[in-house]
């Protein structure tokens, strides 16, 4: 029985990664350096991997940003406004080219945006979207995976396995960008590349290669059925002497089941995790020629396998296929999990006995094979630790259940309706037409980091930290007010992380040291660990918000992060259902929002970046996630008066198919990511025609280029266009956190240009 990996950090223990992409964007190391420090990354997962005895170990799932921004260079989807890279950069070019597509470029007299990004399917990985046009060209660009490829093979020898997204789940994760056909018809002329590549990875020694096809998960139409098939026959009947493993996760086939195992491969893989009861099917109706490989170690989350049950699906496979077509693996790739569990030295030794990170998953992974071959040992103590954890006081908390056993539908409903609502906040604020915020967070400096890690380590007493915070914030408010922003935001500058602050101060979390993840490109976040019942022993935010407020005569938003959020960002308990979880953190942030409201705030945000990000991936599964979603965010603003204005954010989303269900969360003012999109994600909106107010992001936060004024006020022109004008905010398209201080003072000063502009050059009616 062999075992397999799917994908592992990239990252490293100490963000190495992230540190040297920074170092190489600002100019202080050059390109040599960059690669010196990947390759080390690389060498070290591949001989971690080794160590720990795992039979196929990927290569090729290193990438300096994303992958599938990989995927299209190695393909040359490249699109065409980034030609003048290629052609006017002198030096780097190819790779200034990749993080050009991926942050946008502006130097050398050259102003670019970047593509668009999104959520990988639904997790908070951010992916850049690939671009295809009706004449779509593909061809081999990046020679990064054959020398991925040799480097690993010096390594790891014939365990090396090279990744790839498959044909036909990169064409569905793209968009067209030009009207008149469908993306998918691109498959006849994408195969013919995939075939080259597969054929010169099998010259260079390749016995194994990974596809990925998480999109054999999804609704499939009939074309993207038959898109499947007329690949991999194409590749079959062109490619021999390769094994292929066609990689799913994140939900069950269901009715792509006999699609996917008569699909002419060596192996597929299924996540059992996420979708046990599929085995059955599976095993109905696999051919015999087919290997299965089992995710059963839990590759999205921080909790030890438990053995016992992992056993008996090893055991139904094996009983069906015997052990030589049986593979034991995570359930997708452990991109998703921090490094390595023996990082941390401060987490509760009960509690850290029940947990494992990707370095722990890959022994589980191999402890697993070893029981199937006799070792009754590491079965019995693995046995121990899921009993402790199921039977543990600091896991069950009488009180907050019954709390939520009284939950009524009059704690989800607001007073009165939005209109009502709207006329008492024009009234209350006398804001003019498109009135101008931002997100809530203001760059991070490397003296923030400084002030709150003294604090921590002890080198700096709570007195000194919080004047120090206190003068950060005072100097955002006075700057905010000198450019004429309507409703401030206090900059959240005692703030580590959107989610990781409120974990922090919630009963029931805990916080890691060490436990990053990766978000995007260099981002990295460090999820909190919901371990046991939630609740709000204390003011978390109040404090701060007050103090703000007092500074200034403008409106103050106070800034809350939404329960839905709070559970996709956090490494969730996986002992009870989701919904429960999430009702309870509503439920402490519902008393924030009464205790923010006490205190004299007068527009409350509560962030629900996450919320289409926890859709399920088939629609059959979506009422009941979208019916207990909106209503815990409903309990959360459920208790404020009328005159208390509720903003929501979300990040990244494609809101077409849950608009109706966005309306009914009924928050006063919606604020959504749209520049990178040109405003196409305004046209559910219109077409819904939403009722309460918007705030579409009008420049990306997540590239380093500053827009212009009238590029800003040519998509107002474009949202005005779609929505009612009197409805429209003006604000960036997320928070300001990760960014550095001159493009964002910059890029907020055009902002707040282009909203006066705005108000003279488009048409407004009903704003007092």
């Amino acid at each position: 029985m062999k075992t397999q990996n799917l994908g592992y950090p990239r990252i490293g223990s100490q963000r190495q990664l992230k540190k040297a992409c920074e170092q190489y964007w600002t100019g202080k190391i050059d390109l040599n350096e960059l690669n010196q420090v990947a390759r080390k990354l690389k060498e070290e997962n591949w001989q971690t991997q080794l160590d720990a005895g795992i039979d196929l170990i990927p290569c090729n799932d290193f990438s300096f940003y994303d992958q599938t921004l990989d995927m299209s260079l190695l393909l040359g989807v490249i699109p065409q406004r980034y030609s003048q890279v290629l052609t006017e950069v002198k030096t780097n070019q190819e790779t200034d080219l990749y993080f050009a597509m991926a942050r946008g470029y502006q130097k050398d007299g050259l102003d670019i945006t970047a593509m668009e990004m999104t959520k990988w399917l639904d997790t908070n990985y951010h992916y850049l979207v690939p671009e295809f046009t009706a004449k779509q060209k593909f061809s081999i660009f990046s020679e990064k995976v054959f020398g991925e490829y040799n480097a690993a093979k010096r390594v790891l020898g014939t365990k090396a396995k090279p990744v790839l997204i498959g044909p036909v789940s990169y064409l569905l994760l793209g968009k067209e960008k030009e009207q008149g056909f469908e993306r998918i018809d691109l498959i006849k002329q994408l195969v013919p590349v995939y075939v080259e590549i597969i054929n010169r990875l099998r010259l260079q020694g390749a016995v194994w290669i990974q596809l990925d096809e998480p999109c054999l998960a999804l609704d499939l139409s009939k074309k993207e059925k038959e898109a499947f098939e007329f690949a991999y026959r194409s590749i079959a009947n062109r490619v021999s002497g390769v094994k292929l493993l066609v990689a799913t996760y994140f939900e069950s086939l269901l009715d792509n089941t006999a699609l996917a195992v008569n699909l002419p491969v060596a192996a597929l893989h299924v996540d059992l995790v996420r979708a046990p009861e599929q085995l059955d099917e599976v095993l109905a109706l696999i051919p015999d020629h087919l290997q299965l490989s089992l995710g059963i170690v839990d590759g999205r989350n921080v909790w030890k396998n438990d053995y016992e049950k992992s056993l008996q699906l090893i055991n139904k496979a094996v009983e069906k296929l015997g052990t030589d077509r049986v593979i034991i693996a995570p359930s997708c790739s452990l991109l998703h999990c921090p490094i390595d569990l023996e990082l941390e030295s401060t987490i509760d030794p009960e509690i850290r006995n029940w947990m494992a990170y990707a370095r722990q998953k890959l022994d589980e992974v191999a402890a697993l094979q070893q029981i199937t071959e006799g070792n009754a040992d590491l079965l019995q103590l693995n046995k121990a630790a899921i009993a402790s954890r199921r039977s543990s006081e600091k896991v069950h908390k009488q009180a907050v259940k019954d709390r939520i056993a009284s939950i009524t539908e009059a704690d989800a409903t607001r007073s009165s309706a939005f209109p009502v609502r709207q006329q008492l906040h024009r009234e209350r604020f006398k804001f003019p037409a498109f009135p101008t915020t931002t997100i809530g967070s203001f760059p991070q400096t490397d003296d923030i980091r400084q002030l709150r890690a003294k604090y921590k380590k002890g080198d700096l007493s709570l007195e000194a930290y919080e004047q120090a915070i206190e003068q950060a914030t005072i100097e955002a408010i006075r700057w905010q007010e000198e450019i004429g922003l309507d409703v401030l935001v206090h900059g959240e500058f005692e703030r580590n992380d959107m989610v990781e602050y409120f974990g922090e101060q919630l009963d029931g979390f805990l916080f890691t040291k060490n436990g990053w993840v990766q978000s995007y490109g260099s981002r990295c976040v460090k999820p909190p660990v919901i371990y046991g019942d939630v609740s709000r022993p204390k003011d978390m935010t109040v404090r701060w918000s007050k103090f703000a407020a007092a500074q200034t005569e403008k409106q103050m938003k106070g800034m809350l992060t939404g329960p839905v959020t709070i559970l996709q960002w956090s490494f969730v308990r996986d002992d009870q259902p989701r919904e429960v979880t999430t009702n309870q953190i509503a439920l402490g942030i519902r008393d924030e929002v009464l205790a923010l409201e006490e205190a004299g705030i007068g527009i409350v945000q509560i962030d629900e970046a996450a919320i289409r990000e926890g859709l399920p991936l088939r629609k059959s599964k979506r009422p009941h996630y979208l019916d207990w979603a909106v209503r815990a965010f409903r309990i959360t603003a459920g208790g404020v008066q009328d005159k208390t204005q509720v903003h929501t954010h979300m990040c990244y989303s494609e809101f077409n198919d849950i608009i109706e269900h966005i309306a009914a969360m009924d928050a006063d003012v919606i604020t959504i990511e749209t520049s990178r999109s040109q405003m196409e994600l305004l046209q559910a909106f219109a077409h819904f025609e939403y009722p309460n107010e918007i705030g579409p992001g009008v420049y990306d936060i997540h590239s380093p280029r500053v827009p212009t004024t009238e590029e800003m006020v040519a998509l107002l022109s474009k949202a005005a266009d779609l929505l009612p004008a009197e409805n429209l905010w003006v604000n960036p398209d997320c928070g300001l956190k990760t960014r550095k201080w001159p493009e964002t003072k910059a890029a907020l000063e055009n902002m707040v240009a282009a909203a006066k502009l705005a108000r003279e050059q488009i048409s407004v009616e009903g704003v007092i």
